[in-house]
């Protein structure tokens, strides 16, 4: 039943049929899927992880500027739409490995705070069913399997650790040490950026200029596919079925158990039958998926007694900010190694918790282009050689009207109102302010809107009530006994960090519990 699918794939499912059987069926292989796969391999259950899209193919345009940024060569989601019907494109991908093909690779754990309530002026940040210390082990784990590289005690706001980083942090090019040196004379504490990249004695990873928002040639990125789905299809018992889209879940009669996963591959009706079936499609592809599957035991949508599948989506306030010094220019190439947490809590710098600073890959002109097609190409080029790009991170808050609906067709639609965005200001102001007296006059700032998805979370998510959650703390379905969502949906919150560490540990977290398996 397995062969090679391509050039340079591993073993996947290749024979067509009407019916594919498994004992743990993963529907989507991105951070959640993949790593879940990862941790069950040596089980000996029957693991048959279901992919939409197929292998993004390496080749020479994996690292063009122009056919990834400009032209958007690998974008594949299709359209999505707002909730005033404008379509937009979303930052998603469907490939083996899911988003994180093309993703910075920044591998952060939340703050310890990140799991505890806390009010702030726009709303409030709720507590996650469990604190820090229960996930700690499953994050060293995580960091193990994506080799993440770091430096323990760099950033005052870290949570603590039971160990170093697996690998040494990614050194800072001589104009990022330069800048280092700059924040810390104004009494801040920058830290060496935690970073998913294979640069251990031996390592693939060339430090090139197109890792941030790429997909990898060299296969040097700490992805899903390459770090742990790969090796998961080592195992005989592990298979992989590309091409193959879900469009719904049957249960029994009751409602309590999923009997069916119903699909299509490459145009084919397939059923997929499983003791357990995990979803793991991202946060709005999940809830997509619950919502297509109502039927008479679940009419709202599966596992949705609570009313809360699709809701509470949160996005992040994300913002790139340019910092410039028209007086020389950048030669950075690995420019995304350094982060600021000094906003990130109340205290003295900022009454309020703002969120995280951390350096972007090089701007390539051909996006600034893309973005600005009315100014002068010259001048864009000469600006952007001198510019320092950052990431400008807060956090969304959890609001139950901003959800995922199914629109006319079965089409995505995403109402999003940003809960939280006053913060988010400051923190722009605060950024813009460090990098001016840092020595970079101008700033230009542009704010990421619902396009943004890359950090999607909160459709599905868990705790101990049933009435407040959709999950349990294992990500399992309160109402659906053999039914898991393991991807951000789970999130209660969306912190101000970015999410695939803590989704790959939960992940981890639900397979060592035994609770997947059937």
């Amino acid at each position: 039943m397995t062969g090679v699918f391509g050039p340079g794939t591993p073993p996947v499912v290749r024979r067509h049929q009407d019916r594919y059987d498994a004992d743990v069926a993963v529907i989507g292989s991105g951070a959640g899927g993949a790593t879940l796969a990862w941790a069950l391999a040596g089980t000996g259950a029957r693991v048959l992880v279901v992919e939409r899209g197929g292998f993004l193919p390496r080749e020479a345009e994996n690292w063009s500027p122009q056919a990834v940024l400009a032209e958007g060569r690998y974008e594949n989601a299709g359209p999505w739409w707002t909730g005033d019907g404008t379509r937009f494109t979303p930052t998603s991908l469907y490939y083996v490995g899911g988003t994180t093909k093309v993703y910075g690779a920044a591998l952060p754990r939340m703050r310890a705070s990140d799991f505890r309530a806390a009010a702030h002026p726009e709303g409030t940040s709720p507590a996650w069913p469990y604190d820090y210390a229960r996930l700690e082990p499953y994050y060293a784990e995580a960091e193990r399997l994506y080799r993440v590289h770091g430096r323990a005690g760099a950033d005052p706001t870290a949570p603590p650790r039971s160990g170093p980083y697996p690998f040494p942090p990614v050194p800072h090019e001589p104009r990022i040490g330069e800048l280092e040196a700059r924040l810390r004379a104004q009494g801040l504490h920058p830290y060496p950026l935690e970073l998913g990249v294979d640069l251990a004695r031996g390592g693939a990873c060339l430090r090139c200029g197109t890792c941030d928002g790429f997909p990898c040639k060299v296969a040097a990125k700490s992805d899903a596919e390459t770090r742990a789905l790969r090796p998961a299809l080592r195992e005989p018992t592990v298979r992989l079925l590309t091409g193959t889209y879900v469009t719904r879940l049957r249960t029994d009669p009751a409602g309590t158990a999923v009997t069916a996963v119903e699909a299509e591959r490459e145009g084919r009706p397939v059923t997929i039958r499983a003791g357990t079936v995990v979803v793991s499609c991202g946060a709005v592809n999940s809830a997509a998926l619950l919502l297509r599957s109502h039927s008479a035991a679940h009419p709202d949508g599966l596992a949705n007694g609570s009313g809360l599948v699709g809701r509470n989506l949160m996005l992040h306030h994300n913002t790139v900010l340019t910092a410039i010094d028209p007086r020389r220019r950048n030669p950075v190439v690995f420019q995304k190694t350094l982060g600021v947490n000094d906003f990130y809590h109340a205290g003295d710098r900022t009454a309020r918790p703002l969120g995280n600073l951390q350096l972007m890959g090089r701007l390539p002109a051909a996006a600034a282009a893309a973005a600005r097609p009315w100014v002068p190409r010259r001048l864009l080029e000469a600006l952007v050689a001198r510019g320092v790009e950052w990431w400008v991170m807060s956090e969304d808050l959890p609001d139950p009207g901003n959800r995922v609906v199914l629109g006319p067709g079965g089409r995505i639609t995403l109402h999003w109102r940003p809960a939280g965005a006053g913060a988010h200001g400051l923190l722009v102001k605060a950024a813009a302010r460090m990098m001016r007296r840092a020595g970079y006059p101008l700033v230009f700032t542009e704010r990421m809107g619902v396009q943004a998805t890359g950090h999607q979370c909160g459709t599905t998510v868990f705790g101990t009530d049933e009435a407040r959650s959709v999950l349990d703390p294992l990500c399992r379905s309160h109402q659906v006994r053999n039914l898991f969502v393991v991807d951000a949906g789970f999130f209660p919150s969306s912190a101000a960090v970015n999410p695939t560490l803590t989704i790959a540990a939960q992940a981890l977290r639900t397979a060592r519990s035994g609770a997947v398996l059937p």
